[in-house]
């Protein structure tokens, strides 16, 4: 979204956390981190704990026009700090189902549904606008009763990034010039269901014996699931990558004939879309979403059941040269380019301007006259 925005004109300045991975005295133009710790269910995620004046005074000097916040924590709430006092609208996207998350904390004996529907309602309140990625999430904020105007704009692909221009092979890298490849790249979380991916294999390799799955990525349920693969014995045909630079993960895409996913926690599926600009067939587990995203067999399809999810899987493998038309990946990949997602997000930011500017006028006469009232009863009471 930044170099969309920049590339139409506008300055763009991130706020964010401090990293572990980043020296302090790297130079970052534009961005500002601000002291942060580890969170703690979440190792590789930051909460801040100090900056809200500093992030102020900081704002002030820059004399923002909007702020858009990307987390309900922390650092969103510094946002939302900051525009209130600088008396400009604050637009948020809502990438997390947070309800998929609740076995994290305390393993879901203390939050339940009922507290993210409170806790999202109260985060978005008097926001100017909010960006739903999908329908399924447009859906989910409406059944919380948010009342802020909402849009859905799926999250953009800077598809020339997915385009072949490398000249490095992972495929001979890993020795899998001559193999069927599957492909599982996500966080290795328990809620992404991977274990049902391997759960497949073994129907996969009666039919195609030479398949491997290459794990990307890594995370809390990596070791859970490398347990599985040994008990299954698919040692052979499993192989755990761990995390990679994201400059090399359109890489790993286009090594894999395709890519598999059994998560029902998505908000959008980022990875179905990056799979998808890669050129690599999709399965996904079948849900409004992704019913509508793989609506045509040359991009990929949706399943139900593990051993549905094998069947489709087999009929890529064996049968490619029958979806191997690109005329509706192109024509979707058009509709989930960057540039126009750049173009929904700056119309979006424009009319959130109107709604604030609107709003703010309405709460302003109501305060007016709501003074007024106050005024009179004082009025009366004196005359009294």
């Amino acid at each position: 979204m930044k170099d969309q925005l920049e590339a139409r004109g506008h300055s763009v300045y991130i706020f964010t956390t401090t990293d572990p991975h980043v020296p302090e005295d790297a130079v970052e133009p534009n961005i500002f981190r601000f002291g942060s710790v580890a969170f703690v269910s979440f190792k590789d995620r930051r909460i801040a704990v100090r900056g809200l004046f500093h992030a102020l005074q900081v704002a002030k000097d820059l004399k923002l026009d909007i702020v858009h916040t990307q987390t309900e924590f922390s650092i969103g709430f510094i946002g939302k700090f900051v525009a209130r006092n600088m008396h400009i609208p604050t637009v948020h996207t809502y990438h997390t189902m947070y309800e998929d998350y609740l076995h994290y904390v305390l393993n879901g004996h203390l939050l339940r549904p009922y507290h993210v529907r409170q806790m999202t309602r109260a985060f978005v309140h008097n926001d100017a606008g909010v960006v739903a990625p999908s329908d399924r999430v447009l859906e989910k904020l409406a059944s919380y009763g948010v009342t802020a105007p909402i849009r859905v704009i799926p999250t953009g692909i800077e598809l020339n990034a997915y385009a072949n221009h490398s000249n490095r092979d992972v495929r001979a890298e890993l020795g899998l010039t001559d193999v069927p490849v599957l492909i599982s790249l996500s966080r290795v979380a328990f809620e992404k269901r991977i274990d049902r991916v391997i759960d497949a294999m073994p129907r996969i390799l009666k039919q195609v014996p030479d398949a491997v799955l290459l794990v990307v990525g890594d995370g809390p349920a990596r070791e859970s699931l490398e347990e599985q693969a040994e008990s299954l014995e698919l040692t052979d045909h499993i192989r755990f990558i761990g995390e990679v630079d994201h400059d090399e993960v359109p890489l790993y895409y286009r090594a894999a004939d395709i890519f598999m996913s059994a998560s029902d926690s998505e908000a959008q599926g980022l990875t179905y879309l990056e799979a998808m600009a890669a050129g690599t067939k999709v399965l996904a587990l079948a849900g409004d979403y992704t019913n509508a995203l793989l609506d045509d067999p040359t991009i990929g399809r949706t399943f139900t059941r593990t051993t549905e999810m094998a069947q489709l899987a087999v009929e890529y493998l064996t049968h490619a040269d029958e979806y191997s038309d690109a005329t509706a990946r192109e024509a979707k990949l058009d509709a989930i380019s960057a540039d126009r997602f750049g173009d929904r997000i700056v119309k979006f930011y424009e009319d959130a301007q109107v709604y604030y500017d609107e709003t703010l006028e309405e709460k302003l006469s109501s305060r007016s006259f709501a003074k007024t009232l106050r005024l009179q009863s004082v009025w009366g009471k004196e005359e009294e």
